[in-house]
């Protein structure tokens, strides 16, 4: 938790956040090559039929501090993915504003590592798109191999990554993102994969990056990740937010809420 003794310095601001997506419907993908052209010709025209929006955050407003770890819940559909992406900057906002201090890094269980090259290469390349440099990744390089356990049962950090289980993937795309001191770190169910030992070590360096003076979001459906994490949870539902405080206040409400 911060410390109560120095000024609490804000890393994110939500303003009345609204997202919305625009989907074109599935339909009428059936039929001619002349029906298909007549689609494309109606696109270029500009009209929008067939679309239909889903607003899937409304209005959420709230200020996060250096040194918290924020827990989102919410059942499924209820915006706390899109609300991550767009505090990383990867979804635009579609009325309100989203402020950050510092550069947000967004790590997803399906975050993109490349399936064709090793693990070894895809450390490296990881480390480099998280800014780090050369030397950073090659200090770092042991440690981050260690802690993934990816070579716990065999030389797999020398595989192409498609050779993977998607535990082991995961494991390592935290590894790598976890090797980084972060302004602002969002974790997106990335504790939902791998063995208890692995989720402790987690959670452990959750709250070392904490520590660091970083800001820390955490996405996850595994309540007991959340309460031995985080000090704060920000509740969503239909994409609304239903209540922010306290970890044990916020649980407590949503258990009784939702039966779980």
């Amino acid at each position: 938790m911060a410390d109560n003794n120095t000024e609490r310095v804000p890393t994110v601001i939500a303003d009345d956040v609204h997202i919305v997506y625009r989907v074109r419907g599935a339909g009428g993908g059936k039929g001619s090559a002349t029906a298909a052209l007549s689609r494309i010709v109606r696109r270029k025209k500009g009209e929008q039929r067939g679309v239909r929006t889903v607003h899937a955050v409304r209005g959420v407003s709230f200020t996060a501090y250096r040194g918290e770890a924020i827990g989102l819940i919410g059942t499924n559909g209820s915006g706390k993915s899109t609300l991550l992406r767009a505090i990383a900057g990867l979804l635009p906002t579609e009325r309100g504003k989203v402020y950050t201090d510092g550069q947000p890094s967004l790590l997803g269980v399906n975050a993109a590592l490349m399936g064709d090259l090793t693990g070894e290469r895809n450390v490296i390349l990881g480390g480099l798109a998280m800014g780090m440099s050369r030397e950073q990744i090659r200090d770092r390089y042991e440690s981050i191999v260690d802690f993934s356990g990816i070579n716990e049962k065999g030389d797999f950090i020398t595989l192409p990554m498609r050779t993977y289980s998607s535990g082991m993937g995961a494991r390592l795309r935290f590894s790598i993102a976890a090797a980084k001191d972060h302004d602002v770190l969002m974790i997106d169910e990335a504790l939902a994969t791998g063995d208890r030992k692995f989720q402790i070590r987690s959670e452990q360096r959750i709250r070392e990056l904490r520590k660091q003076a970083g800001t820390v979001f955490l996405v996850s459906h595994s309540l007991g990740s959340i309460r031995d994490t985080c000090d704060r949870v920000l509740w969503l539902e239909k994409g609304e937010l239903l209540m922010d405080g306290p970890t044990a206040e916020v649980l407590k409400a949503y258990e009784k809420e939702t039966g779980k």
